[in-house]
C-alpha cells in the first residue's frame, strides 16, 4: 500500500524535576543547598531515510513521545538528559502543524534532520535558589513539560520528471520499458492506483528519476478521479513528459487531452506549467497515430518537442529519454512557494503579545484562571514545600493576577481554579 498524507501526534519529553536536599557531611556545619537540575527531555526528531518509500509505518503509529529526563539529585548532581526520539521519514517529507498549516520541516535530503518536538528543560535545584537573604532554601522546580503537537506528513516524490497524461495512454508501460520498475500494466482504466518511481540510465554515469503518476482526468484538480490525490508528487519535478496516446483508440482527441491535462496542472497549481514540457506522441505502432500527430503539431505550440514514440516496438524512446536528461539538467529547482522581496530593508511587523492569562468565573462562583504562562508557571511549581507555594503567590502577584481578580470581583474565601487545582483566595 503506498500511503503519501498521515496525521501523527508528537511530544517532546518533559524535563526532570529539580530536587531539594543539604549537604550533611560530619564536621562541615551549615552544609547549605545541594539539590542538583533536572536532565532536559528528549526532543522528538524526524531523521530522512532514503531507503522509505512511502509512510505507510505510520499507519500503525501514530503517536511518539520522547523520554523525561532524569531528575536532579543530591551532591549538586544534575539528572542526565534523555536521548532525543529519532523517528525515520522517507526524502521528499513535508512536516506541518495541523493546527495552523505551517510548514515545520521541508526534509528531502538523506539524514537531514529536523527537531519537530522539543524536549521541556530540566527544573532547577535548591541550590540555583540560594540568596544571602536565604541561603538554605526549600524551593525546587518541577521538569517544563516537552512540546506537544499534532503534525501532517505529505509525501511528494523526489523525482526529477513526471509522467502526466489521460488514463491508459500507456505512461505505465513507457516507466516499464525506460527503466527496471514494474508498474501493473493492465487494459483498463486506473490501472495505477499508486506513483511509481524508476531509474533511468542515460549513459554511463548519467540517469535521472522518473515518477509515473496515476492518471489525470478532467475535474481531477477538483477532485475528481485519482489524479488530484497525487497531483503533489509532481510539485517537486523540473520537467513535465506529457504522454499523449495518438492513436486516439480511447475515442478521443489527442489535443483535446493535452489541453485538459494542461488546464487540471493550471487549476491546481500554477506555477506548474512553468516547468519545461516535453510531449511523447505514444502508440505511434497503431494505425491512424501518424495522420492524428500531423493534425496534433499544427495546433500546438511550436515551441514545445515532441517525440513520437512506441514502447511496444521501442521506436524514439533514446531521443526521448537523451532530451528529457538535457532539459533536466539546464533547469533549475521550481520552489513552489515564493519568498517575500523586501527590497533588501528589513521589515518590522507590530505583533500584539498574548495576554499572559485569562480570568473567567463559572456559574457556581468559581473564578478559573487560564492561559499558557500561568499554567507553565503552575507545572513547574513543586507544591510539596511551603516556600515553593510562597513563591508561586509572589510570583501571580507580580503578573498582576491579584488585581485582575479583584476587578472581577472575588472576594475572602471564594474559589479559585487553576487547571484541576483549587485554592482559597485570602487576600
Amino acid at each position: 500500500m503506498f500511503v503519501d498524507q498521515v496525521n501523527v501526534f508528537v511530544k517532546g519529553g518533559d524535563g526532570g524535576n529539580g530536587m531539594v536536599a543539604f549537604r550533611r557531611e560530619k564536621y562541615v556545619p551549615d552544609g547549605g543547598p545541594a539539590g542538583g537540575d533536572g536532565g532536559k527531555g528528549a526532543d522528538v526528531i524526524f531523521e530522512v531515510n532514503e531507503g522509505l518509500r512511502t509512510l505507510m509505518d505510520f499507519r500503525y503509529k501514530r503517536h511518539f513521545k520522547g523520554r523525561k529526563g532524569e531528575n536532579g539529585r543530591t551532591k549538586n548532581q544534575h539528572g542526565k538528559s534523555a536521548v532525543p526520539l529519532v523517528v525515520q521519514v522517507p526524502p521528499g517529507t513535508v512536516v506541518k502543524d495541523k493546527e495552523t498549516g505551517q510548514v515545520i520541516a521541508d526534509l528531502t535530503e538523506n539524514n537531514q534532520r529536523a527537531v519537530i518536538a522539543a524536549g521541556g528543560r530540566g527544573g532547577r535545584g535548591n541550590t540555583r535558589f540560594s540568596t544571602p537573604a536565604n541561603p538554605a532554601p526549600y524551593i525546587s522546580e518541577n521538569g517544563e513539560p516537552g512540546q506537544e503537537r499534532e503534525v501532517q506528513l505529505e509525501l511528494k516524490l523526489l523525482a526529477d520528471a513526471g509522467l502526466v497524461g489521460f488514463p491508459s495512454v500507456g505512461k505505465s508501460t513507457l516507466l516499464s520499458v525506460v527503466t527496471s520498475a514494474k508498474p501493473k500494466i493492465a487494459a483498463y482504466h486506473f490501472t495505477t492506483l499508486t506513483p511509481n518511481l524508476g531509474v533511468v540510465a542515460v549513459d554511463e554515469g548519467r540517469s535521472f528519476v522518473l515518477a509515473d503518476l496515476p492518471g489525470l482526468i478532467e475535474g481531477a484538480s477538483g477532485g475528481a478521479g485519482l489524479g488530484y490525490q497525487f497531483l503533489r508528487h509532481i510539485e517537486r519535478t523540473r520537467v513535465i513528459v506529457h504522454v499523449v496516446d495518438m492513436s486516439g483508440s480511447e475515442g478521443r482527441d489527442p489535443f483535446d487531452d493535452y489541453t485538459k491535462i494542461n488546464e487540471e496542472l493550471r487549476s491546481y497549481q500554477l506555477r506548474l506549467l512553468e516547468r519545461p514540457q516535453i510531449i511523447a506522441a505514444s502508440k505511434m505502432d497503431m494505425p491512424d497515430a501518424k495522420k492524428n500527430l500531423e493534425a496534433f503539431k499544427k495546433k500546438v505550440d511550436p515551441s514545445i518537442e515532441i517525440f513520437p514514440i512506441s514502447s511496444l516496438t521501442q521506436a524514439g524512446l533514446k531521443e526521448l529519454i537523451g532530451a528529457v536528461y538535457e532539459r533536466i539538467v539546464t533547469t533549475p529547482e521550481f520552489p513552489m512557494e515564493q519568498p517575500e522581496q523586501v527590497d533588501g530593508k528589513a521589515l518590522y511587523t507590530f505583533e500584539k503579545e498574548e495576554a499572559p492569562f485569562r480570568i473567567t468565573e463559572d456559574e457556581d462562583g468559581i473564578f478559573n484562571v487560564s492561559g499558557p504562562k500561568v499554567e507553565l508557571l503552575f507545572k513547574m511549581t513543586n507544591f510539596q514545600h511551603d516556600e515553593a507555594i510562597r513563591r508561586f503567590a509572589r510570583q501571580l502577584r507580580g503578573m498582576g493576577v491579584d488585581d485582575a481578580l479583584r476587578a472581577k470581583g472575588v472576594t475572602e474565601g471564594d474559589t479559585v481554579r487553576i487547571m484541576d487545582f483549587e485554592f482559597e483566595y485570602t487576600d
